[in-house]
């Protein structure tokens, strides 16, 4: 199993040539994640084996491989099945609203637990604009208990940010699926001129990569 920062350096090297359009897959953190790369920049994203309310949770980290800025947004990802239809990610100060309303104490611990185990691998790793940042920022910003739960979810939601060469980040995009299962289709990433489509036989929990026979 390869640890989540080792994981980010064959990202980048997946820049060359030789790599550019390739699908590769790998595991780290008990997660399998699917990675492609397209003029330097780097999108890879794993199943989270977590089921809380009615979303599908996602890992997506990017890595910017490239010599200029590149601005990354949740809405940048979309999930399209294979009738046609298409799941938009939910947007990211929903999922908070829902933590904050719905959600306890367990389930967002439940969350955060899986999340870091599955991005980190080990504890050492830090990315360089994501999760950790976001998370030590939000809890120091609220007190109360009922708080730090919304603060906790808000700190995996992946959001835009403007990535400059040689940075990272990672974050949860969640899709709103009442069955708890995405089906099969693709996973598909607009990030600027740049098109990445991951093919996927099926998303079902807990975190299960189905492959297509």
């Amino acid at each position: 199993m390869i640890p989540f920062r080792h994981a980010l350096l064959l990202a980048a090297c997946m820049a060359a040539p030789l790599l550019q359009g390739q699908v590769i897959e790998f595991e780290s953190g008990g997660l399998r994640y699917q990675t492609l790369t397209r003029q330097g920049l780097t999108v890879m994203f794993a199943p989270l084996p977590a089921q809380i309310r009615n979303y599908v949770i996602l890992q997506v980290a990017v890595v910017n491989g490239s010599g200029e800025p590149r601005l990354v947004r949740p809405e940048d990802f979309r999930f399209v099945r294979e009738d046609g239809a298409v799941l938009q990610v939910v947007p990211p100060r929903r999922v908070v609203q829902t933590f904050l309303e719905r959600s306890g104490r367990n389930d967002v611990i439940r969350m955060v637990t899986l999340y870091e185990m599955g991005l980190y691998g080990n504890t050492r790793f830090r990315s360089t604009n994501g999760y950790e940042q976001r998370r030590q920022q939000a809890l120091a910003e609220v007190s109360s208990p009922r708080l730090k739960a919304a603060a906790a979810a808000s700190a995996i939601v992946l959001v835009a940010v403007k990535l400059e060469p040689g940075e990272s980040t990672d974050g949860a995009i969640f899709f709103e699926v009442p069955e708890k299962k995405l089906g099969e289709g693709k996973l598909v990433a607009a990030i600027g001129q740049d098109l990445f489509e991951f093919q996927v036989g099926g998303l079902r929990h807990p975190g299960e990569l189905i492959r297509r026979p």
